[in-house]
């Protein structure tokens, strides 16, 4: 611990007081975690801070319960397309005994870890957005771009209520969207990665039929048998991913098709061979693998398997074509020039799991996953998430020159 008078006691004082700290502080506190969220306080301390902003405020319910909010930034020039700044509400659930500090507290220690759930998943990026906005206004800066704050609900339960609707209603449309910029990832070391695209999530459960019987026979065409022989594919596939990505070292796991049994159920007794088996596997399909290729090739095994097996997807996302990062993209051009002049190193990559960018990027609108975050261990949905308060003020920061570059493209 710091002693009264020390330095880092100093530096913790600074911390303690800082405005900025403060408000990202309160954000934690509000615990938007699933199941079942209710996000009445957010929506209200979303409206307290766009009303200290002195920006409108709107609040859209695209289903009940469901809000999206909207803090507005309107540019010199309206007619424009907009910058969005998307951020989500919720966070996913804890394990409080698994915690060093209680997860919706927001302690921080001497050395400025700030632990809360969604300190980097990313509530931390919500406010950093609103940060870099006060920062414009405060400096008199004026920018040619209207910027939108979006925050919504969801996400982290695949987006289905919140954006995924979203961006195909009147209200979204209204946004006169051209670029956005969402969340990323944590980097531990000096590079911050940067995402211009995700993989599709297929969650594909297996509905497998066979002969059903006494477990002391040998019947054919089992559903054990069937199951054993998909299992059997896709996990030789797995191995396939695996190789590409340990032989590769400019891979990253975004690079390669992700493949895991994730649920299997079935039978009813220990004597019984049962008459149906489900087997579930998480699949992310890297963005060079051809949709009706691979679907066609899961219908094949199960033919070959013995058949009387069928497909459904919980989860199908299609193909997303990602964010083009050259000079054809004046946003990207930008968005570079402004970590150039900041001199900050990047890695872009494609994103290993999934994002609200998939559904603004799957109506043609560029999008960027990043959190200004290096230096830092990734503790997205771990226990102890943290954030060190230096980290999040300097993120700031940097979203205020990416932004004003971007708004002005």
């Amino acid at each position: 611990m710091c002693e009264r008078g020390s330095e880092c006691y100093k530096k913790y004082q600074e911390w303690e007081n800082n405005e900025e700290i403060k408000i990202f502080r309160e954000y934690l506190r509000i615990p938007t975690v699933h199941p079942d969220v209710n996000y009445d306080d957010c929506v209200e301390f979303l409206r307290r801070q766009a009303e200290a902003l002195e920006l409108p405020v709107e609040v859209i319910e695209v289903n009940p319960r469901k809000p999206i909010v909207i803090i507005t930034w309107e540019g010199t020039d309206p007619t424009e397309k907009s910058i969005i700044l998307n951020s989500h509400m919720d966070v996913v659930p804890v394990y409080p005994e698994l915690w060093s500090h209680p997860p919706f507290a927001a302690d921080m220690d001497y050395e400025g870890k700030i632990f809360a759930r969604g300190s980097q998943d990313m509530k931390c990026v919500g406010m950093q957005f609103l940060g870099a906005i006060r920062a414009l206004k405060r400096d008199g800066i004026k920018l040619k771009r209207t910027i939108h704050a979006t925050f919504v609900p969801d996400e982290e339960i695949g987006g289905k209520l919140g954006m995924k609707e979203f961006v195909h209603k009147e209200g979204f449309r209204k946004l006169n969207c051209g670029f956005a910029i969402d969340e990323g990832i944590a980097g531990p070391g000096e590079e911050y990665p940067l995402f211009y695209g995700e993989r599709s999530v297929w969650h594909v459960m297996f509905h497998i039929s066979g002969t059903p019987g006494h477990g002391s026979l040998l019947l054919k065409n089992t559903a054990g048998q069937k199951a054993r022989y998909i299992i059997d594919k896709l996990m030789d596939m797995r191995e396939q991913e695996v190789m590409k990505l340990e032989n590769n070292p400019e891979f990253t796991i975004g690079d390669v098709t992700t493949v895991n049994v994730t649920m299997m159920t079935g039978g009813v007794q220990s004597n019984v061979v049962p008459p149906e088996l489900m087997v579930c596997f998480d699949i992310r399909l890297a963005v060079d693998v051809k949709h009706l290729e691979f679907e066609n090739q899961l219908l094949d095994w199960c033919r070959e398997a013995g058949g009387g097996i069928e497909l459904e997807y919980d989860q199908k996302c299609p193909f997303v074509k990602p964010t083009t990062l050259d000079g054809s993209n004046r946003y990207w051009v930008a968005f570079k020039d402004a970590l150039d002049e900041l001199g900050l190193k990047v890695k872009p990559q494609i994103f290993p799991g999934g994002t609200d960018s998939r559904y603004i990027r799957g109506i043609g609108i560029p999008a960027i996953g990043f959190s200004p975050m290096n230096n830092t261990p990734v503790l997205l949905h771990d226990h102890d998430e943290f954030l060190q308060a230096d980290t999040y003020l300097k993120g700031i920061d940097i979203y205020k020159k990416i932004i004003a570059n971007v708004a002005n493209a």
